[in-house]
């Protein structure tokens, strides 16, 4: 009983722990948001504030940071939904070839700068793999702020970071050798063991993926059974994440395998849509306990070091990331913008130092201090993303003078064209949609719908179609709303009309919405929402019956 008692007294203090920790993120968060700032800036400052080094109402060895860590197996659980062999192609050299290259210089480089400062080799082998990482959460979260997800910068970062979740793993093995006795081929002796880990696990999921998952998804609907979906999206994802630890690999690259798996499936973006409010929680939790690790009193006693490492880190990686894409034809303007997006370390470096630290590589101050600077350089991240377009093309002017007056205004992004027409619903108004947009070569039209034989139906008709809820912000963003022209809503169900109407205008303004109302009663309430037409079927059934008896009436008697 007193066991009991006490496990039972440790989960209510944890369960506290999260509660303040998850109010503060939100009130702070909510501050920099009324000042049009990043949240992530909320959840940090929270989390440092909270944490051992000012508050102390938070300690490193309670459950938060645990639970922050299954945020991220979650985070990349979502980003390997995204992460198809198709769509890495579609990314092009920069992300495979681009990525590489740039882990393995910034590594190098960091490494450099390490030894000729004093630093052994495998010390500075290890700080050059703590830095050599961007922030993944971070970035994606504000280019989606930001609409620019799609955009080339966008689309480049977006690579190279993909590439970069993949070296997680690899580079937390390299560091972990690192720590070990033995030279530097039997530290590669076990990196190859654990690829060899890695490999059989690869081999496990695409048999779950290619023979046992597709019949289970077979007897799922998504109209009908949105919960058992969940429930399998998150058994999972933490089941890969406990089965990659159960193999001394980390949790993150097995959910992230377990998201890449299922990213093929036609529940891909529909299940990435549903978790999102798991994610969110658990992100700000991992988030807060990043911030955890920042010592204040440490940072300004310390200033002029942190301050320096900081600078240097954000301009070498931006100067490194900033040629490689150049080296693969990028215009000068992109190339600067994705090197200033991505010039952060990222929250896994902190991680990788950790490892270092643990193992005796780096010393207690250099890891305060690699901390400290990661820290810092997170803080920079939402000013550098909103700077980057305009800075970008300052750069270009100063390189490629003659060709400035070609570039549109450094303060915006281009432009997409809009040429997509998103049809929700495709029954027999779906289809007639359809047949007029098909009439027009240079629209493309996409067919979202809950039920998968009308998906079949659409693709049999050569049209692009998603399986899904519209009414999910997340999946709209995924399937394209940012160049849609036009969104035809055909559902008879009006609650579901009006939540993609609220959906649509919370991401867009420009998109015209053309709505369909089951009865007249529903008009007001959907032109409210946010409808540009509205198909009122009373009126136009009633105009028609009118029609018909008016034939009727005017018809002469047969003699």
């Amino acid at each position: 009983m007193v066991i009991a008692a006490a496990v039972q007294s440790e989960v209510w203090e944890v369960l506290f722990q999260l509660l303040v920790l998850l109010a503060a993120a939100l009130v702070i968060g909510m501050v920099f948001e009324r000042f049009r700032q990043s949240a992530i800036l909320g959840y940090l400052i929270a989390g440092m504030l909270l944490g051992p080094g000012v508050l102390n109402l938070i300690d490193s060895d309670s459950g938060v940071p645990l639970i922050a860590e299954l945020g991220v197996s979650l985070l990349l659980f979502a980003i390997g939904l995204e992460f198809s062999a198709r769509r890495l192609i579609k990314l092009g050299p920069a992300a495979g070839i681009g990525g590489t290259l740039q882990v393995t210089i910034t590594l190098g480089l960091g490494a450099l700068v390490c030894l000729i400062i004093g630093l052994e080799l495998k010390s500075a082998l290890a700080v050059g793999a703590t830095i050599a990482l961007s922030s993944t959460a971070c970035v994606l979260r504000l280019l989606v702020d930001r609409a620019e997800f799609d955009s080339v910068h966008g689309r480049t970062a977006l690579g190279i970071l993909l590439l970069q979740d993949v070296a997680v793993v690899p580079l937390v093995l390299f560091v972990t050798m690192l720590t070990e006795d033995g030279g530097l081929g039997e530290v590669g002796l076990g990196l190859a063991k654990a690829c060899g880990l890695i490999l059989a696990l690869v081999i496990a999921f695409l048999i779950l993926s290619r023979f046992i998952l597709p019949g289970m998804m077979k007897q799922l609907s998504l109209a009908r059974d949105r919960e058992l979906l969940v429930l399998l999206a998150i058994v999972l994802a933490i089941g890969s994440a406990v089965s990659a630890h159960a193999l001394d690999l980390s949790p993150a690259l097995g959910a992230f395998l377990a998201g890449m798996m299922l990213a093929e499936s036609p529940f891909a973006t529909q299940i990435r849509s549903d978790i999102g409010g798991l994610r969110i929680i658990f992100i700000t939790l991992f988030f807060a306990s990043v911030g955890m690790l920042g010592d204040p009193v440490w940072i300004a006693q310390n200033s002029v070091s942190v301050l320096a490492v900081t600078l240097a880190i954000l301009a070498g990686k931006s100067l490194i990331i900033t040629l490689i894409a150049l080296m693969f034809r990028l215009p000068v303007r992109q190339a600067a913008a994705s090197g200033i997006i991505l010039a952060q370390v990222g929250e896994f470096g902190i991680v990788i130092g950790g490892i270092a630290h643990q193992g005796g590589l780096i010393t207690e101050e250099i890891t305060r201090l690699i901390v400290s600077a990661t820290l810092l350089t997170l803080f920079a991240t939402p000013m550098l993303v909103k700077l980057a377009v305009p800075l970008g093309y300052r750069i270009h002017r100063l390189i490629c003078p003659s060709t400035a007056g070609d570039d549109p205004s450094p303060h915006m992004a281009p432009r997409e064209e809009r040429n997509l027409v998103i049809i929700v619903g495709f029954g027999p108004s779906g289809q007639k949609v359809a047949e007029e947009i098909r009439a027009h070569d240079e629209i493309e039209a996409l067919v979202v719908d809950m039920r998968p034989h009308n998906i079949d139906l659409a693709r049999a008709m050569g049209l692009n179609a998603a399986l899904g809820d519209a009414a999910s912000l997340d999946f709209l963003l995924h399937n394209g709303l940012s160049r849609a022209k036009a969104i035809v809503i055909t559902i008879p169900d009006h609650r579901t009309s009006i939540r993609i109407v609220e959906s649509v205008r919370t991401l867009s303004d420009r998109t015209a919405i053309i709505v369909r109302a089951r009865y007249h009663s529903f008009v007001d309430e959907l032109e409210r929402a946010g409808a540009t037409i509205t198909v009122d079927e009373e009126y136009h059934t009633g105009s028609k019956l009118k029609e018909a008896t008016s034939e009727i009436l005017a018809a002469k008697p047969d003699n």
